[in-house]
């Protein structure tokens, strides 16, 4: 009989020091499955981002530089140009056809549009992901190299002027937990809709132009004159 009563009352003190202890475990929630809400995207990337050349070009040449024959003559261009680092709110790829360069309100734009898209990743309850910039300043240089490897490279770029960046659409740079826990990845085309959706409202602000580039892959980006 005691030892029956002894025998409960070890297993009770057992089971509840199991509970105590699972109770105090620190839960891990970076696994958890996100919730996205409010991911729309825009109707058309064709029909919202129509701005051809011309505009691009007309709006490069009111707020740029004049275009530069090669890269040591745009390093001496320091008090109109700034350096293109990749930083908290976008990468910079690899470039090996343009350099790191813009005129202060380009790079102004080009934060804006890294900053908004990781704010709108947050409200949407996505992980965060930076974008990844694939083309700034171009030199006459970089675009002769350019067409030796595509011929519809233009000569008549608004590239030229530190005004106009390529974002990509198809890669992204994902932000790492900074306590090194994993963190569910979100697909490059969920990605694009939210990216979609910042450029949206920033050009119809006017604070730019932009192109959707279907062989390129990308966003082709130019900010525009202030009223």
């Amino acid at each position: 009989m005691y030892t029956n009563r002894y025998a409960c009352i070890v297993f009770l003190l057992l089971a509840g020091a199991a509970f105590l202890t699972s109770g105090c475990k620190k839960k891990d929630m970076s696994m958890k499955l996100n919730e996205p809400r409010n991911i729309k995207g825009v109707i058309s990337y064709k029909r919202s981002f129509p701005d051809l050349n011309d505009k691009h070009l007309g709006a490069a040449k009111q707020i740029g530089i004049r275009p530069v024959s090669s890269r040591e003559e745009a390093g001496r261009m320091a008090g109109r140009l700034e350096k293109v680092d990749s930083c908290d709110v976008f990468d910079v790829d690899s470039l090996t056809h343009s350099i790191p360069y813009l005129v202060p309100q380009a790079h102004s734009l080009l934060t804006s549009i890294g900053q908004n898209f990781l704010d709108s990743l947050a409200n949407k309850g996505l992980n965060p992901n930076k974008i990844v910039v694939t083309s700034v300043l171009r030199t006459k240089e970089d675009v002769k190299r350019l067409r030796r490897r595509n011929g519809n490279a233009s000569q008549n770029s608004a590239h030229f002027y530190g005004t106009t960046f390529d974002v990509s659409y198809k890669r992204f740079c994902k932000v790492e937990d900074p306590d090194g826990r994993p963190t569910q990845d979100v697909s490059s085309d969920t990605l694009k809709l939210v990216l979609s959706e910042v450029l949206r409202d920033l050009r119809k602000s006017e604070a730019c132009y932009v192109k959707y580039e279907l062989k390129q892959g990308c966003f082709h980006i130019t900010a525009r004159p202030k009223k």
